[in-house]
């Protein structure tokens, strides 16, 4: 196996004829939404290594795996020798990766202005300048198609969204929320909480939504089995939801499937007895 410091030599190099390259040929993506980015924009076969969680689209999946947000495998990163390198905001990697001489593109998305803005900034990155553009105003198409597909007497009412198990939920200033709101739902966690604030179960006792979104996703009590909960209308009138892991993985992600996350909350919500 190579010596570290024969790979940063190459890494270094690598990054030298950068310049002169019109666009990145390979690329490391060390975030779902960032992989699924990359491909969205007709460039999966530059990807030369991907994140653990990274399972969309298919044909990733024969990718190395080269760690996470919190434990990137930098020496395996660097052997690979990618022209760019894309990752989360929170990510421990971006100094030293760039230290060793790596482009390194990092990106954050809160909301969908910072999702819209990415898929740009990927798309310059590749050389598609108004690519990203023109794929964002596809999406927005889209979940405009899904709102009108939400069922009559559901405009407007009271939705809670949790993550992790409960102990997270999705307020109306994050993504998600401003997803929810497209489709013209009501989030009852306000912004002035948070993006994701921690919640213990007594909050949505209190806020009485008209309907839940959770996952089967670990440890997830279903909702009527949760203490207390019997009492929230939405459960006594089973207007709840539990969306399967991958679906829900699509609601989770800060990328260009937030049409996909917007059908599988119309798809819950379709399936539930009208309010």
């Amino acid at each position: 196996m190579p010596s570290l410091s024969s790979l940063v030599a190459g890494a270094c190099l690598a990054a030298a004829g950068l310049a002169h390259a019109q666009a990145p040929q390979r690329i490391v993506a060390l975030q779902p939404s960032l992989t699924e980015a990359v491909c969205s924009l007709e460039a999966c076969d530059r990807l030369v290594a991907v994140d653990r969680h990274s399972d969309w689209p298919a044909s990733v999946a024969g990718l190395p795996r080269v760690g996470g947000m919190a434990d990137a495998n930098v020496e395996a990163i660097v052997a690979l020798r990618p022209d760019l390198v894309l990752l989360g905001a929170r990510s421990r990697a971006a100094e030293r990766l760039q230290a060793l001489g790596l482009r390194v593109l990092v990106l954050e998305a809160r909301s969908h202005a910072d999702i819209r803005r990415n898929l740009e900034r990927i798309a310059q990155a590749l050389g598609r300048p108004g690519a990203g553009e023109r794929l964002w105003r596809g999406l927005e198409l889209r979940v405009e198609e899904q709102r009108r597909r939400v069922p009559p007497g559901w405009q407007g009412r009271r939705i809670y969204l949790e993550l992790h198990g409960g102990k997270v939920a999705a307020s109306e200033v994050s993504f998600i929320g401003e997803t929810l709101a497209r489709l013209g739902l009501a989030n009852v966690v306000p912004g002035h909480l948070g993006a994701f604030p921690r919640l213990g179960p007594e909050y949505a006792l209190r806020a009485d939504p008209d309907v839940l979104v959770t996952t089967e996703v670990g440890a997830t009590v279903p909702p009527p089995q949760r203490p207390g909960w019997q009492a929230l209308r939405a459960v006594r009138e089973r207007r709840y939801c539990t969306l399967p892991p991958g679906q829900f993985d699509v609601v989770l992600r800060a990328g260009p499937r937030i049409d996909e996350a917007a059908a599988a909350v119309v798809q819950c919500l379709q399936g539930l007895p009208p309010p």
